[in-house]
Protein backbone atom coordinates (compact mmCIF):
# COMPACT_ATOMS: atom_id res chain seq x y z
CA UNK A 1 0.00 0.00 0.00
CA UNK A 2 1.34 3.44 -0.87
CA UNK A 3 1.88 6.11 1.76
CA UNK A 4 -0.90 8.22 0.26
CA UNK A 5 -3.34 5.33 0.41
CA UNK A 6 -2.35 4.59 4.02
CA UNK A 7 -3.02 8.20 4.97
CA UNK A 8 -6.46 8.00 3.40
CA UNK A 9 -7.25 4.81 5.28
CA UNK A 10 -6.13 6.39 8.54
CA UNK A 11 -8.23 9.50 7.93
CA UNK A 12 -11.26 7.48 6.91
CA UNK A 13 -11.04 5.40 10.07
CA UNK A 14 -10.66 8.25 12.52
CA UNK A 15 -12.06 11.41 10.97
CA UNK A 16 -14.41 10.31 8.27
CA UNK A 17 -11.98 10.68 5.38
CA UNK A 18 -12.16 14.47 5.19
CA UNK A 19 -8.73 14.93 3.66
CA UNK A 20 -5.13 13.83 3.68
CA UNK A 21 -2.49 14.99 6.09
CA UNK A 22 1.19 15.20 5.26
CA UNK A 23 2.26 12.69 7.92
CA UNK A 24 0.47 9.37 8.24
CA UNK A 25 2.14 8.47 11.54
CA UNK A 26 1.55 11.91 13.05
CA UNK A 27 -2.09 11.99 11.98
CA UNK A 28 -2.78 8.50 13.30
CA UNK A 29 -1.09 9.25 16.60
CA UNK A 30 -3.01 12.52 16.96
CA UNK A 31 -6.32 10.87 16.18
CA UNK A 32 -5.64 7.98 18.53
CA UNK A 33 -4.72 10.39 21.31
CA UNK A 34 -7.69 12.71 20.79
CA UNK A 35 -10.23 9.97 20.38
CA UNK A 36 -9.16 7.44 22.98
CA UNK A 37 -6.48 8.59 25.41
CA UNK A 38 -7.47 12.22 25.84
CA UNK A 39 -11.07 11.48 26.98
CA UNK A 40 -9.76 9.01 29.57
CA UNK A 41 -7.26 11.54 30.90
CA UNK A 42 -10.02 14.14 31.14
CA UNK A 43 -12.26 11.68 33.00
CA UNK A 44 -9.41 11.02 35.42
CA UNK A 45 -8.76 14.75 35.92
CA UNK A 46 -12.42 15.68 36.28
CA UNK A 47 -13.12 12.82 38.68
CA UNK A 48 -10.11 13.78 40.81
CA UNK A 49 -11.20 17.42 41.01
CA UNK A 50 -14.83 16.58 41.73
CA UNK A 51 -14.06 14.01 44.41
CA UNK A 52 -11.39 16.20 46.00
CA UNK A 53 -13.89 19.05 46.38
CA UNK A 54 -16.65 16.70 47.49
CA UNK A 55 -14.50 14.98 50.12
CA UNK A 56 -13.13 18.26 51.40
CA UNK A 57 -16.65 19.67 51.76
CA UNK A 58 -17.57 16.70 53.98
CA UNK A 59 -14.35 16.75 56.00
CA UNK A 60 -14.60 20.50 56.64
CA UNK A 61 -18.38 20.54 57.09
CA UNK A 62 -19.43 22.48 60.16
CA UNK A 63 -21.98 21.12 62.63
CA UNK A 64 -24.50 23.86 61.84
CA UNK A 65 -24.69 23.48 58.07
CA UNK A 66 -25.99 19.92 57.89
CA UNK A 67 -26.27 18.66 54.33
CA UNK A 68 -26.21 22.09 52.74
CA UNK A 69 -22.45 22.50 52.43
CA UNK A 70 -21.78 19.07 50.86
CA UNK A 71 -24.83 19.41 48.60
CA UNK A 72 -23.79 22.78 47.22
CA UNK A 73 -20.12 21.84 46.94
CA UNK A 74 -20.81 18.61 45.06
CA UNK A 75 -23.44 20.12 42.77
CA UNK A 76 -21.62 23.34 41.92
CA UNK A 77 -18.31 21.55 41.43
CA UNK A 78 -19.81 18.95 39.09
CA UNK A 79 -21.63 21.55 37.01
CA UNK A 80 -18.51 23.66 36.68
CA UNK A 81 -16.25 20.74 35.77
CA UNK A 82 -18.73 19.43 33.19
CA UNK A 83 -19.04 22.89 31.64
CA UNK A 84 -15.24 23.12 31.46
CA UNK A 85 -14.26 19.61 30.36
CA UNK A 86 -17.44 18.03 29.07
CA UNK A 87 -16.82 18.70 25.40
CA UNK A 88 -13.73 16.48 25.48
CA UNK A 89 -14.96 13.36 27.28
CA UNK A 90 -18.68 13.91 27.76
CA UNK A 91 -18.18 14.90 31.38
CA UNK A 92 -19.27 11.68 33.07
CA UNK A 93 -16.91 11.44 36.06
CA UNK A 94 -19.14 8.63 37.30
CA UNK A 95 -19.17 4.92 36.32
CA UNK A 96 -22.96 4.79 36.62
CA UNK A 97 -23.36 7.71 34.21
CA UNK A 98 -20.94 6.10 31.75
CA UNK A 99 -22.97 2.88 31.86
CA UNK A 100 -26.22 4.75 31.16
CA UNK A 101 -24.56 6.69 28.32
CA UNK A 102 -23.31 3.47 26.77
CA UNK A 103 -26.73 1.83 27.00
CA UNK A 104 -28.42 4.63 25.05
CA UNK A 105 -25.70 4.94 22.44
CA UNK A 106 -23.82 7.93 23.80
CA UNK A 107 -20.61 6.04 24.58
CA UNK A 108 -18.85 3.36 22.59
CA UNK A 109 -18.80 0.02 24.43
CA UNK A 110 -15.04 -0.29 23.91
CA UNK A 111 -14.54 2.86 26.01
CA UNK A 112 -16.67 1.81 28.99
CA UNK A 113 -13.97 -0.06 30.90
CA UNK A 114 -11.27 2.60 30.24
CA UNK A 115 -13.68 5.26 31.46
CA UNK A 116 -14.41 3.27 34.62
CA UNK A 117 -10.73 2.76 35.34
CA UNK A 118 -10.01 6.45 34.79
CA UNK A 119 -12.87 7.50 37.06
CA UNK A 120 -11.88 5.13 39.86
CA UNK A 121 -8.25 6.26 39.65
CA UNK A 122 -9.45 9.85 39.73
CA UNK A 123 -11.47 9.04 42.82
CA UNK A 124 -8.37 7.67 44.52
CA UNK A 125 -6.35 10.76 43.63
CA UNK A 126 -9.06 13.16 44.78
CA UNK A 127 -9.58 11.37 48.09
CA UNK A 128 -5.82 11.16 48.71
CA UNK A 129 -5.41 14.89 48.03
CA UNK A 130 -8.27 15.67 50.41
CA UNK A 131 -6.53 13.65 53.10
CA UNK A 132 -3.20 15.36 52.41
CA UNK A 133 -4.58 18.88 52.93
CA UNK A 134 -6.91 18.11 55.87
CA UNK A 135 -6.03 18.18 59.56
CA UNK A 136 -5.73 14.62 60.76
CA UNK A 137 -8.39 14.92 63.45
CA UNK A 138 -10.95 16.37 61.03
CA UNK A 139 -10.16 13.73 58.44
CA UNK A 140 -10.72 10.81 60.79
CA UNK A 141 -13.73 12.42 62.50
CA UNK A 142 -15.35 12.50 59.06
CA UNK A 143 -14.09 8.97 58.20
CA UNK A 144 -12.21 10.49 55.29
CA UNK A 145 -15.53 11.45 53.64
CA UNK A 146 -16.35 7.77 53.15
CA UNK A 147 -20.04 6.91 53.36
CA UNK A 148 -20.95 6.00 56.91
CA UNK A 149 -24.68 6.79 56.95
CA UNK A 150 -25.71 3.13 56.88
CA UNK A 151 -24.77 1.67 60.24
CA UNK A 152 -26.90 -1.46 60.56
CA UNK A 153 -28.49 -4.09 58.27
CA UNK A 154 -31.95 -2.68 58.78
CA UNK A 155 -30.97 0.44 56.83
CA UNK A 156 -29.66 -1.43 53.81
CA UNK A 157 -32.91 -1.87 51.88
CA UNK A 158 -33.87 1.79 52.11
CA UNK A 159 -30.36 2.91 51.22
CA UNK A 160 -30.23 0.76 48.07
CA UNK A 161 -33.63 2.02 46.91
CA UNK A 162 -32.66 5.64 47.59
CA UNK A 163 -29.37 5.27 45.72
CA UNK A 164 -31.24 3.73 42.79
CA UNK A 165 -33.79 6.56 42.63
CA UNK A 166 -31.29 9.36 43.13
CA UNK A 167 -28.99 7.94 40.47
CA UNK A 168 -31.95 7.61 38.13
CA UNK A 169 -32.59 11.34 38.41
CA UNK A 170 -28.93 12.18 37.90
CA UNK A 171 -28.47 9.86 34.92
CA UNK A 172 -31.69 11.16 33.35
CA UNK A 173 -30.36 14.70 33.66
CA UNK A 174 -27.17 13.65 31.88
CA UNK A 175 -28.74 11.49 29.18
CA UNK A 176 -31.64 13.80 28.34
CA UNK A 177 -29.73 17.04 28.78
CA UNK A 178 -26.46 16.17 27.07
CA UNK A 179 -26.96 13.08 24.89
CA UNK A 180 -30.50 12.75 23.55
CA UNK A 181 -30.74 14.91 20.42
CA UNK A 182 -34.37 15.88 21.04
CA UNK A 183 -33.75 17.33 24.50
CA UNK A 184 -30.07 18.27 24.80
CA UNK A 185 -29.31 21.91 25.56
CA UNK A 186 -26.60 24.32 26.68
CA UNK A 187 -27.82 24.33 30.28
CA UNK A 188 -27.10 20.62 30.76
CA UNK A 189 -24.05 21.13 33.05
CA UNK A 190 -26.07 23.25 35.43
CA UNK A 191 -29.05 20.89 35.35
CA UNK A 192 -26.76 18.00 36.21
CA UNK A 193 -25.19 19.98 39.05
CA UNK A 194 -28.66 20.89 40.36
CA UNK A 195 -29.65 17.21 40.24
CA UNK A 196 -26.70 16.31 42.46
CA UNK A 197 -27.53 19.11 44.90
CA UNK A 198 -31.19 18.12 45.10
CA UNK A 199 -30.31 14.44 45.51
CA UNK A 200 -27.95 15.10 48.41
CA UNK A 201 -30.41 17.38 50.17
CA UNK A 202 -33.19 14.80 49.75
CA UNK A 203 -31.39 11.51 50.37
CA UNK A 204 -28.22 12.35 52.22
CA UNK A 205 -29.68 11.38 55.58
CA UNK A 206 -30.87 7.99 54.28
CA UNK A 207 -27.93 6.66 52.27
CA UNK A 208 -25.40 9.48 52.06
CA UNK A 209 -26.52 10.18 48.47
CA UNK A 210 -23.46 8.85 46.69
CA UNK A 211 -24.84 8.13 43.20
CA UNK A 212 -21.28 7.51 42.06
CA UNK A 213 -19.17 4.39 42.69
CA UNK A 214 -15.98 6.38 42.11
CA UNK A 215 -17.01 8.87 44.79
CA UNK A 216 -17.47 5.96 47.21
CA UNK A 217 -14.40 3.99 46.14
CA UNK A 218 -11.70 6.65 46.56
CA UNK A 219 -12.51 7.61 50.16
CA UNK A 220 -13.12 3.96 51.09
CA UNK A 221 -9.59 3.07 50.00
CA UNK A 222 -7.93 6.10 51.60
CA UNK A 223 -9.80 5.77 54.90
CA UNK A 224 -9.99 1.95 54.76
CA UNK A 225 -13.71 2.09 55.47
CA UNK A 226 -15.63 -0.64 53.63
CA UNK A 227 -18.76 -1.09 55.74
CA UNK A 228 -21.75 -1.53 53.40
CA UNK A 229 -19.62 -0.24 50.54
CA UNK A 230 -21.37 -2.49 48.03
CA UNK A 231 -24.52 -0.39 48.38
CA UNK A 232 -22.80 2.44 46.52
CA UNK A 233 -22.12 0.18 43.57
CA UNK A 234 -25.37 -1.76 43.43
CA UNK A 235 -27.77 1.18 43.80
CA UNK A 236 -26.15 3.53 41.25
CA UNK A 237 -25.54 0.81 38.67
CA UNK A 238 -29.14 -0.39 38.94
CA UNK A 239 -30.27 3.21 38.52
CA UNK A 240 -28.20 3.58 35.35
CA UNK A 241 -29.65 0.35 33.96
CA UNK A 242 -33.14 1.67 34.66
CA UNK A 243 -32.37 4.90 32.82
CA UNK A 244 -31.08 2.95 29.84
CA UNK A 245 -34.35 1.01 29.69
CA UNK A 246 -36.50 4.12 30.14
CA UNK A 247 -34.79 6.05 27.36
CA UNK A 248 -34.46 3.15 24.95
CA UNK A 249 -38.02 1.89 25.21
CA UNK A 250 -40.17 4.67 26.67
CA UNK A 251 -38.75 8.17 26.34
CA UNK A 252 -36.27 8.32 23.49
CA UNK A 253 -36.41 7.57 19.80
CA UNK A 254 -32.86 6.29 19.49
CA UNK A 255 -31.45 9.63 18.33
CA UNK A 256 -28.36 10.14 20.41
CA UNK A 257 -24.94 11.57 19.76
CA UNK A 258 -21.62 10.16 20.86
CA UNK A 259 -20.36 12.60 23.45
CA UNK A 260 -16.70 11.65 23.34
CA UNK A 261 -14.30 11.65 20.45
CA UNK A 262 -13.60 7.91 20.27
CA UNK A 263 -16.41 6.91 17.97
Amino acid sequence: MSAEAAVSVCDAEFVGGKGKQPSMGGRCRESWYERFLQPCLVELLGSALFIFIGCLSVIENGPDTGLLQPALAHGLALGLIIATLGNISGGHFNPAVSLAAMLIGGLNLVMLLPYWISQLCGGLIGAALAKAVSPEDRFWNASGAAFVTVQEPGQVGGAVVVELILTTLLALAVCMGAINEKTQGPLAPFSIGFAVTVDILAGGAVSGACMNPARAFGPAVVANHWDFHWIYWLGPLLGSLLVGVLIRFIIGDGKTRLIFKGR
